[in-house]
């Protein structure tokens, strides 16, 4: 009889934040451990998408020694801004996994953040500012609260990063619903500084470049554009002199990582190698 390769915990609630529980889905590897952590957060342009986008990369990653954290976090509403406090929500998350590492069989000194679209935007912000005056303390009742959260890694797939440059782009493709403002709950017309510290790019400094990063996207993606975002993103990266690492998919769109990893010209079969390359490396 074959071993399992990996165990799966789901609904493991994370935090509770005004009321709302936050849940994740938990992927282990075989053995005592512990295992470097990917924590994962999906995307959705803040308001929709699930957890399930890594449904297939949490099997994938535990089977090759990595234990996954798969989370959701507060979505918007029409009219309902969520910014600052899903920031809190992601910040909650890696506090969680580092907070009950010995619990879970985790290192706590190994843990990345992996997000796509605006998950990728999620994660870069607590990758290189959740520990800023910005955003901490923001939940102090949390169990972990005093926890750091910088990790040891950062991936992002066809992430956004500049939040003025997504809400341009927005006001042509939703007009009359720019999910960025919607996100913020202001317009830059009345609030030019919530874009600026919201945006991954604006952190991109000196000071936080002991962080790799890994960032993905494809070349025929019609959502966000990947010029303004992960190529500047990019360039900002380097020149604050962090290990930043791109790798594009061509003829890739929007939203696909959720597709099986191993099928035929899979854009996230292309990915695999690439990113545990990346990991071996840098987690």
């Amino acid at each position: 009889m074959t071993e399992p390769t990996c165990a799966i915990h789901h609904n493991l609630t994370y935090a509770t934040h005004d009321g709302v529980e936050l849940k994740g889905d938990l992927y282990l590897p075989a053995g005592p451990g512990p295992f470097p952590m990917v924590v994962n957060v999906h995307g959705g342009y803040w308001r929709r998408g699930s957890r399930d986008t890594f449904q297939y990369w949490g099997p994938y990653l535990a089977e090759r020694g990595y234990a996954g954290f798969t989370v959701s976090y507060r979505l918007t509403k029409p009219g309902k801004k969520t910014y600052p406090e899903v920031v809190h929500d992601i910040r909650a998350a890696v506090q969680f996994t580092k907070g009950c590492a010995r619990d879970l069989k985790i290192d706590p000194d190994r843990i990345a953040l992996w997000g796509n679209s605006a998950g990728a935007h999620l994660a870069s912000l607590v990758a290189l500012a959740g520990d800023s005056d910005l955003f901490k303390g923001g939940y102090p009742q949390d169990p972990h609260a005093a926890v750091s959260t910088r990790v040891k890694a950062l991936i992002g797939t066809y992430g956004i990063y500049d939040l003025m440059a997504q809400w341009r782009h927005s006001q042509l493709a939703n007009p009359g619903d720019n999910l960025v403002e919607c996100l913020l709950g202001v317009p830059p017309t009345r609030d030019r500084r919530i874009y600026f510290d919201a945006s991954p790019i604006s952190h991109a400094i000196t000071a936080n470049n002991k962080t790799p990063v890994f960032l993905i996207w494809g070349t025929e993606d019609d959502v966000v554009d990947y010029r303004q975002q992960s190529l500047e993103f990019l360039n900002a990266l380097k020149q604050a002199e962090f290990q930043a690492r791109p790798c594009v998919v061509h003829g890739a769109p929007h939203y696909w990582l959720s597709d099986p990893i191993d099928e035929p010209g899979s854009h996230s079969g292309f990915v695999a190698p690439r990113l545990l390359r990346f990991l071996a490396e840098r987690l």
